[in-house]
């Protein structure tokens, strides 16, 4: 099956210390039927990666002192030719369908208003992760913090996480930004991620404020790619857990801001810190 379109396109990939998943993500877009005019690897790990490839040009970005996902992602936008019209921003641990681009890319020239398009994640073991969720209010948001650790089919969750019975595009709060096609022209606008997360929710502020300035969130679930999740983090699991108390600390700080907004955010942090030592205590059973 050959693409419907020819439409322009650049990559952006964030790597730590991801050599073998760089390999194997590039080795799924090469077999893309939609190949990229540019490719951008920004490296936050202590080594600089030399890749070449024969397919489409590379440039490798050094980052050593590791700024986070989404200023590297920012930093690998900013390097492609500013008349690139859309950029795929992936995790390296990502191997795409074939036809996952050129599908998101369709779905995306018919859609005016959609500033991001994602696929549909696929896990490992072919079932599919919730990438395309609901930007968390207070209902849903206290819910899912407070009782998806322990009870996973609350219907705070299942509302937060989406639903995903159906191939056909659907909007939505926010998607996943371990492979987002994002639309230049509205990312540029809403100046990109939030470079104050260093990593967690960076992809959910981006969805919001994407809705905000008037751009849709699209999931498009005929296109679909495999993600192994959490490749690099899964050593810091005390860490990482603390980091995603902070990002969500600061995304309620910006979606309630205020002096009379100080008592809700108060009982959420709560809430988030309450959720904090639960997920590291059923993580603690679990090791």
């Amino acid at each position: 099956m050959s693409p419907k379109n020819n439409a322009s396109y650049g990559v952006v990939v964030v790597s730590f210390n991801s050599g073998p998943e760089l390999d194997t993500f590039f080795a799924s877009l090469q077999l893309s039927t939609l190949l990229p005019a540019h490719v951008v690897v920004v490296e936050n790990g202590p080594l600089k990666p030399d890749i070449t490839h024969p397919k489409f040009p590379i440039t490798v970005i050094h980052r050593p002192d590791n700024p986070g996902y989404g200023t590297a992602g920012n930093v690998g936008v900013e390097e492609l030719p500013s008349t690139t019209p859309w950029v795929l921003i992936s995790n390296p641990d990502v191997t795409l369908n074939p036809e996952a681009v050129s599908r998101l890319m369709d779905v995306a020239l018919s859609s005016p208003s959609a500033g991001s398009l994602g696929p549909a994640l696929l896990n490992p073991d072919g079932s599919i992760y919730p990438s395309a969720r609901a930007v968390p209010g207070i209902a849903v948001g206290t819910g899912h913090a407070l009782l998806g650790p322990v009870w996973k089919g609350n219907p705070w969750t299942k509302a937060y996480r989406g639903d995903y019975s159906s191939y056909e595009p659907r909007a939505c709060g926010w998607l996943s930004g371990a492979c987002l096609l994002v639309r230049r022209q509205a990312f540029d606008e809403i100046s990109g991620f939030d470079s104050g997360y260093f990593m967690f929710m960076e992809d959910v502020d981006l969805g919001m404020r994407l809705g905000d300035a008037g751009w849709s969130n699209v999931y498009v679930p005929e296109a679909e790619a495999v993600h192994i999740v959490g490749h690099s983090t899964s050593g810091e699991r005390a860490l990482m857990a603390k980091a995603h108390h902070q990002s969500a600390q600061r995304f309620l700080a910006k979606r309630y801001q205020g002096a009379g907004w100080a008592p809700l955010r108060f009982v959420l942090n709560l809430g988030l810190t309450l959720r904090q030592w639960l997920v590291q205590a059923v993580r603690g059973k679990a090791s």
